[in-house]
């Protein structure tokens, strides 16, 4: 089930954005999914569904983002890699 949600924004955000208000959404989808998992509150799979993506090119935004797509840290990696 979807659920549409409505936000109101001033005009003059399309054209400080330089994009169309359906580029806009889209975009804020993809930046608000990027960030959701770049701290740990939403998985890669959940991530690109809320983006409206595949997986794969949602990979590609964590690139463009320069958002890792490992969710460890480098401590917890050697930790797990010790044992």
């Amino acid at each position: 089930m979807n659920v549409q949600v409505n936000v109101e924004l001033p005009e003059e955000v399309f054209s400080a954005t330089r994009s169309t208000p359906a580029d806009f959404v889209n975009e804020m989808r993809l930046a608000a999914a990027v960030k959701w998992y770049e701290i740990g509150r939403v998985s890669q799979s959940k991530a690109a569904e809320i983006a409206g993506v595949s997986r794969h090119d949602f990979l590609e935004a964590l690139n463009k983002f320069g958002v890792s797509p490992f969710q460890v840290t480098e401590d917890e990696l050697v930790k797990e890699l010790a044992i």
